[in-house]
């Protein structure tokens, strides 16, 4: 029915403190459990980790929150198959650090606007 808007508390911080590890190895099997839920299923490791070359020999080394985040958001559009999804709103403590990314995720034109429009103005404090 496409009739279904949503809020995402998307929780990097805790991510970051608890999955995505400089080592993946290192990852307790919980956590790693608790991704997959969260993310759906186990496609995150592709895109929480990019390979580059350090000096002996390629190394894993984690991405970006904001990228991690643009990931989740290609998946509430691809998979989830919501039409409109707007740039998370980033919600910071009083170090301002990235705590959470508070997504929406809608079929509809106005709801995105509406969304949009408070995103904007909140983000600007």
């Amino acid at each position: 029915m496409q009739s279904l808007d949503i809020f995402i508390n998307f929780p990097i911080y805790d991510i970051n403190i608890n999955v995505l590890h400089h080592d993946p190895e290192t990852v307790l099997p919980q956590h790693i459990k608790r991704m997959n839920a969260y993310w759906g299923d186990e496609s995150w490791r592709k895109v929480a980790y990019e390979e580059s070359q350090g000096l002996f020999g390629p190394i894993a080394e984690k991405v970006t929150n904001r990228r991690f985040a643009d990931a989740f958001r290609e998946r509430l559009r691809n998979v989830a198959g919501f039409k409109k999804v707007p740039q998370p709103l980033p919600m910071r403590n009083s170090k301002n650090s990235v705590v959470y990314y508070l997504f929406f995720a809608s079929h509809k034109d106005t709801a995105e606007h509406i969304v949009r429009y408070i995103f904007d103005t909140f983000g600007k404090h």
